[in-house]
């Protein structure tokens, strides 16, 4: 199938002009080799060429001596690779020398010595709905940040359309597969992940019986602050619970193959004296791998929409993520200990900030609206600065903004 453009094309030319080296991480199957092939001179890819493997310590020159920028797919796998290409960068002194893609990070810490000033370091995730054509992009969240108003039309998605893009995820090299072959994907996708990746950044130890209950429990949990303890006791095996410090150690291992996102929370300075929680959400990579993971379908998200709406509300974060990676941008969200909570907060590094609430249904508008009203008033904006939007996200309907000022932004108008 043709490429599909990523929000991330133009963001790797950018880093490339300014640093000797980029960096793209992110979850295997998500895009990067072939969209770092777009900005490549020429290729090595480790994971399949086991001569230029052994050639890299042998005759390192020989390896990185090719058309700039060369891509070094999957570096992690040559971990000596970070400081070979550091010192190529010193060398050379010109950008864009380099594109190293990995989708784990090395054991040992390959990267204990500084790639500072030399590597510019981008995250890349599966595609948001505006890059696999599943919403019109009529809605810019960089201009939304900006205070913009723009309305636009219904952009038809349905219910089942939004069941369907759950399932199916953001994966390009399944953006057009029946869904029978996205789902069967997705869960071999999950074995090798819990029965061989782990084990690979973990240690050979690992119990994959055990990591699968773990990410059936994240799947169960999905956008939520679940703690250690609570995932310990839901992913029991046999009747006992996992113990905490193997959650911990399994936790790890999966958000070094970056199949598992912590959402932070934000910690603004604040008008009232509410305490606020500082426990993280937690994010399988992409709202499918969490669907497959619990033998989910479209139709049985259609028929449970209690979870089709905690999936959405991973999908939109997904998508927020996506779209504020090139404005700098981090996705947190708000909760205090007087229950006042906010879905997904989007700061970026120029000053700019945003609230935003996810609705499935529209009929919770209102309700939400007055939460983000409700938040608005309690941050110190002396400290932060006034939010560039307070918007409600929601399945289906207009974008438009609010008398109250509150906009509404169906899922399938927004884009970069």
């Amino acid at each position: 199938m043709p490429y599909l453009p990523r929000v991330a094309d133009g963001e790797l030319v950018a880093r490339l002009g300014t640093a000797g080296a980029v960096l793209v991480e992110g979850p295997k199957f998500c895009g990067k080799t072939e969209t770092a092939r777009r900005a490549a001179g020429s290729e090595v890819l480790l994971d399949v060429d086991r001569a230029a493997r052994e050639a890299v310590l042998l005759a390192p020159d020989l390896v990185l001596g090719q058309q700039p920028p060369q891509l070094l797919d999957e570096w992690q796998i040559v971990p000596e690779l970070w400081d070979l290409v550091r010192r190529e960068v010193d060398a050379r002194r010109i950008p864009g020398q380099f594109i190293l893609t990995g989708s784990a990070t090395p054991t040992g810490d390959a990267r204990r010595h500084s790639g500072a000033g030399r590597f510019s370091v981008m995250r890349m995730r599966p595609m948001c709905l505006a890059e696999s054509r599943r919403s019109d992009a009529t809605v810019s969240l960089d201009s939304l940040l900006d205070g913009d108003t723009q309305p636009a039309k219904d952009p038809g998605l349905t219910i089942a359309d939004l069941a369907e893009a759950l399932t199916r995820g953001g994966w390009p090299a399944l953006v057009d597969q029946p869904v029978a072959t996205v789902t069967r994907s997705l869960r071999d996708y999950l074995t090798q992940a819990t029965h061989v990746d782990v084990l690979t950044v973990a240690g050979p130890r690992r119990d994959p019986v055990k990591v699968d209950a773990l990410v059936r429990s994240l799947a169960r949990n999905t956008a939520t602050e679940v703690s250690v303890t609570t995932l310990a006791a839901d992913a029991a095996v046999g009747g006992s619970p996992l113990d905490r410090s193997t959650v911990t150690d399994y936790l790890t291992a999966l958000e070094r193959l970056m199949i598992l996102d912590q959402q932070p929370a934000w910690a603004p300075s604040m008008r009232s004296r509410a305490q606020l929680r500082t426990s993280p959400k937690r994010h399988l990579a992409d709202p499918s791998l969490a669907v497959a993971a619990m033998r989910g379908s479209p139709s049985k998200l259609l028929g449970d929409l209690a979870t089709m709406g905690t999936l959405f509300e991973s999908l939109v974060v997904r998508d927020l993520r996506v779209l504020a990676e090139p404005l700098d941008g981090s996705v947190y969200h708000y909760r205090d200990n007087k229950g006042l909570e906010v879905g997904a907060i989007v700061q970026c590094d120029d000053g700019r900030w945003g609230a935003f609430e996810v609705k499935l249904g529209t009929s919770r508008t209102d309700a939400a609206a007055a939460t983000l009203l409700a938040f608005a008033a309690k941050v110190d904006t002396t400290a932060t600065g006034e939010p560039g939007v307070l918007a409600v996200i929601t399945g289906q309907g207009f974008a438009y903004r609010r008398p109250d000022g509150v906009h509404v932004v169906p899922i399938g108008t927004l884009g970069p």
